[in-house]
C-alpha cells in the first residue's frame, strides 16, 4: 500500500488519509454488529459497539499491521449466534457484512473518482485511490477461508456440521497460520484472486 512511504514523503496527505482509512476497518466491524442486531442479537449494541467511536473498535496491533502491510483488523464485534432466528443464515449474513461494507466503500471511491475526475496529482485523487485500494484489500483478505477470518465463517455457514467442527478447532491457531502464510507469500495468489473478483463486481456495478 505504500502508506509508510507516504508518511515519510507527504505527511500532509497521510494525515488527510488516516481517519478515513481507520474508519474502513471500524465500519467493517460495525457492519458485523449491525447485521447481527437486525437479526436478533443485542450483544454488540449492549456493549456500545454499534458506534463510530474509534476507541470502541481499534486494536493497536491490527491498526499497525494496516499501515505496514496494507491489511489489518479491529477488535472483533462480539456476536451471540444463539440469539439469531436462523443460525446458519445468520452466520453467513453476519460474516459477510464486513466484507460487503468494505466493497461498498471501494465502490463509493471509484464512483466519486469517475464523477469528479480529480487531477492525477491532487490530494483528492490520492485520497480516493488509497480509500479504494485499502478497502479492496480488506475485503479480499477477509475472504480467505482460514479462521478467524470472515471467509471461514461464511464457509461454515454452507458446510456440514463435521466440517464446521474442523474449522472451529483450527481457530485458536488461525492467527499464527495466517501470519506464517503471509510471511511465506503463500496467500498472495489467493488475495490477488479475490481482488480480481471484487474489482470485476465493482466494474459491473459502475457500468
Amino acid at each position: 500500500m505504500g502508506l509508510l512511504h507516504l508518511l515519510i514523503n507527504d505527511p500532509f496527505t497521510f494525515i488527510l488519509l488516516v481517519i478515513p482509512l481507520l474508519y474502513s476497518i471500524i465500519i467493517h466491524e460495525l457492519a458485523h454488529g449491525w447485521v447481527a442486531y437486525r437479526m436478533g442479537d443485542p450483544t454488540a449494541k449492549s456493549l456500545g459497539r454499534l458506534s463510530l467511536n474509534p476507541l470502541k473498535h481499534l486494536d493497536p496491533v491490527g491498526t499497525l499491521m494496516l499501515f505496514i502491510f496494507g491489511f489489518g483488523w479491529a477488535k472483533p464485534v462480539p456476536v451471540n449466534f444463539n440469539y439469531l432466528h436462523n443460525k446458519r443464515m445468520g452466520l453467513i449474513f453476519v460474516s459477510s457484512a464486513g466484507i460487503i461494507a468494505n466493497m461498498f466503500l471501494a465502490f463509493v471511491a471509484f464512483f466519486l473518482y469517475r464523477l469528479l475526475s480529480p487531477p492525477p496529482s491532487s490530494v483528492l485523487m490520492t485520497f480516493l485511490y488509497y480509500l479504494a485500494q485499502i478497502n479492496i484489500i480488506l475485503a479480499a483478505f477477509n475472504l480467505i477461508p482460514i479462521p478467524p477470518l470472515d471467509g471461514s465463517k461464511i464457509l461454515m455457514g454452507f458446510a456440514p456440521a463435521r466440517f464446521q467442527y474442523f474449522l472451529s478447532r483450527l481457530e485458536p491457531y488461525g492467527f499464527f497460520m495466517i501470519i506464517g502464510l503471509l510471511y511465506l507469500g503463500a496467500l498472495d495468489p489467493l488475495i490477488a484472486f479475490f481482488r480480481r473478483i471484487i474489482l470485476a463486481l465493482i466494474s459491473i456495478l459502475l457500468g
